[in-house]
């Protein structure tokens, strides 16, 4: 006879605004939920999109008893009516829901602040997801994820990944996992080296650097050959997302110090540097439509698009055009 399920925690407080890290915090609820429940449902809103009685239905007992995991996101913008419907409904919860809050740390209003403590009262299991912007953080983050991986990583190869990957999470972590099923779990500066010289088709970013270029020929090329090799969708557009956020934030700073302004942007100086040099010929235009393509793109990987090599091929043709708008 098999063990029970464990019941899952039915009230998680999601805190901060690394996107990467509250991800893997909703997919862990939801991860715990379906050991309970295989069929367990996830259903996501934002807290200022809901109605007390919007909220008040989705909460309910469910006729047949299907689990459900009920994410509620942006809690930061909670208006005072819907915190006291949370805070209400937790109470008595009803059997089979997990609710899981994710809640920035700030907010405006009243209800806002005051919602964390309530809802660590109310008995949340809390997950902290600080925004990771000091170096020494980015590197034990480095790490963590090298040890999840199986793997060994010392200080100096550390450094290399950052300094080759850049500060974004999602590709530190992606670079991270793949140099340990490279590396057979050792990882030294001369693997990294190695690893992002010779397969830097593999990280995408050959294809994102093509595509900010306005070369709509080779971003082509490059994509096609990335999608035949293996490379995983979300890998790409992460790369394609990372490219046309930073040459945005660079823009918007302006001209100056790399070195100077590397502080300030949270990104290396030579990621800076290598910005500066792709923003010309960007527009105001352009940069705002490149935005949208990737946020298109990225719910595209995840499952949005019935084709995602179509998806990928028809965004890097998008960027390249939009560099051209004015």
């Amino acid at each position: 006879m098999s063990a029970p399920a464990t019941t899952p925690p039915p009230l998680h407080l999601v805190l901060g605004e690394e996107e990467l890290l509250i991800e893997r915090a909703v997919r862990s609820a939801l991860d715990a939920a379906r050991l309970a429940d295989p069929t367990a449902d996830l259903t996501r809103a934002k807290v200022s999109d809901l109605t007390a009685p919007a909220l008040a239905e989705m909460v309910s007992p469910s006729l047949f008893s299907e689990g459900r995991v009920i994410v509620l996101e942006s809690a930061q913008d909670v208006s005072q009516e819907i915190a006291d419907a949370v805070l209400a409904y937790l109470k008595s919860p009803a059997d089979g829901v997990v609710l899981v809050v994710v809640h920035s740390g700030g907010g405006r209003s009243k209800a806002a602040k005051a919602l964390p403590a309530a809802l660590r009262k109310a008995g949340a299991e809390v997950v902290e997801c600080p925004k990771i912007t000091k170096p020494a953080d980015r590197e034990a983050f480095v790490r963590h994820e090298v040890r999840q991986a199986g793997g060994r990583i010392d200080a100096s190869a550390v450094a290399a990944l950052i300094d080759s990957v850049g500060s974004d999470l999602r590709e530190l972590a992606s670079a991270a996992s793949q140099l340990v099923a490279d590396t057979g779990g050792t990882i030294d500066e001369q693997a990294v080296r190695q690893y992002h010289r010779g397969r830097a088709d593999v990280t995408g970013f050959a294809v994102a650097e093509k595509a900010v270029a306005g070369d709509r020929a080779a971003a082509l090329e490059s994509v096609r050959w990335a999608m035949q090799i293996g490379v995983p969708h979300v890998l790409v557009a992460d790369a394609l997302a990372d490219a046309v956020r930073t040459i945005a934030r660079v823009s918007a700073a302006g001209r100056g110090n790399p070195n100077q302004m590397a502080g300030e942007l949270g990104m290396p100086p030579w990621k800076i540097r290598k910005a500066q040099g792709q923003s010309r010929g960007w527009g105001a235009a352009g940069l705002a439509e490149a935005m949208q393509v990737v946020a298109r793109l990225n719910a595209e990987v995840k499952g949005a698009a019935a084709n995602a090599d179509y998806a990928l091929e028809r965004a890097v043709l998008e960027l390249a055009a939009a560099k051209e708008m004015r």
